[in-house]
């Protein structure tokens, strides 16, 4: 079954499993014991550690193994409450997953700025500059459109200002090359959605806030004294083996936007009307955000799921919300046209025909939801 729900969850590539297996029978003592078991676990791990450092061209001192993004994001938001100025504020991206939106509304309260985007799901960087921030959050991709965020830029600012910078790149890292991604921030990655275990991820801290105090929870001395508790080896060698294997996939990059490029175009030749929502942003090559010309979207998912495509809605951290997309609203959208969008992401697996199949599916159920008549659930424009 063709699935293109990768933004929520990525399927466990097989180098992952084999190294969590591995990991799980050779190296399962706790790193911080004393013995040589315990010692042997340890130099895994800061081989572990080296490995995602590479990848990312940090220093591994600089790389902390978290639980996933949502921890990470709320440690660094939650540090930042702390330690800015009284009268700094912490400008946030509107369109930002709800693990930095919901804590940073909590620890700012009136010091939040939430910054505008554009239609398309850009934003609008000279609200930025106005703002006197002490803390900026801007993702690298968003999760439910896939536009792909300033990062280098935003970077820039803040370290010419003094403000700290979370970079949210839970979609990027693993898709994209992530070699010098935002060299001044927090960077946060996340192990399932590039083919390695749930509850395991990466926070890239930099030197600066290392020496201005920064902890991400406490209890241990674990992880260099960033974080505390024991670390999960197993799955962190799992999270390295998908990190790995994806950074050898950059090759392919370029076709995959060809193919993203041609299921827009076809798709828009089978449903007259379709919109997509970044309009013609620089997006992630697996992600379209698509407004349908009529019918709510969970009648769309339930017919393609059918047809046997798995695709989304939105964002899975909002499912059994019945609240529209804030990132959609952000950009403008009305709740109707909200509740109109389904979201398709590919993985690596994903082939060619799959985006053809996919696009002709998708021609098949308009067919099938216009041949029923409009009926009490249709929404037209």
């Amino acid at each position: 079954m063709p699935y293109f729900d990768h933004n929520a969850t990525t399927p466990l590539l097989p180098e992952a499993r084999e190294a969590w297996l591995r990991a799980s029978d050779e190296a399962w003592a706790n790193p911080s014991s004393p013995y040589r078991l315990s010692a042997r676990a340890h130099r895994l791990l800061d081989t572990a550690r080296e490995r995602v450092a590479a990848h990312l061209g940090v220093a591994p001192g600089e790389i902390v193994f978290t639980a996933g993004a949502t921890e990470a994001n709320n440690a660094v938001i939650r540090w930042a409450a702390q330690v800015i100025p009284a009268g700094a504020c912490a400008v946030v991206s509107a369109t930002e997953h709800p693990s930095v939106l919901a804590p940073a509304r909590e620890v700012f309260g009136a010091r939040l700025v939430e910054l505008p985007v554009a239609p398309d799901g850009r934003c609008e960087l000279q609200r930025l500059d106005a703002a006197a921030a002490g803390f900026v959050a801007v993702m690298a991709a968003n999760n439910e459109t896939g536009v792909l965020g300033p990062v280098d830029d935003i970077d820039a600012r803040c370290r010419a200002s003094g403000a700290w910078y979370l970079c949210d790149a839970s979609q990027w890292i693993g898709r994209l090359p992530a070699r010098g991604l935002a060299p001044h921030a927090f960077v946060v990655g996340c192990a399932h959605k590039f083919g390695g275990p749930k509850g395991a991820g990466i926070l890239r801290v930099p030197p600066a806030a290392r020496a201005a105090g920064f902890r991400a929870q406490r209890g241990g001395e674990q992880e260099g004294g960033l974080r505390a508790g024991t670390e999960n080896y197993a799955a962190i060698a799992s999270m390295v083996a998908a990190l790995e294997w994806t950074g050898a996939q950059a090759a392919s990059i370029e076709s995959r936007v060809a193919w993203r490029s041609r299921f827009i175009e076809n798709v828009s030749r089978g449903v007259p009307g379709i919109v997509v929502n970044s309009g013609d942003a620089p997006c992630l090559w697996n992600t379209v955000s698509l407004r349908m010309p009529a019918h709510d979207n969970t009648r769309w998912v339930v017919r393609l799921d059918k047809l046997g495509f798995e695709v989304s809605t939105g964002s899975a951290c909002a499912t059994g919300s019945s609240a529209p997309s804030h990132v959609l609203a952000a950009m403008g959208l009305t709740a109707a046209e909200a509740r109109r969008t389904a979201r398709i992401s590919s993985g690596w697996e994903t082939t060619e025909r799959d985006w053809q199949l996919l696009a002709e599916a998708i021609a098949n159920v308009w067919a099938q939801l216009e041949a029923e008549g409009a009926g009490g659930n249709v929404v037209r424009i």
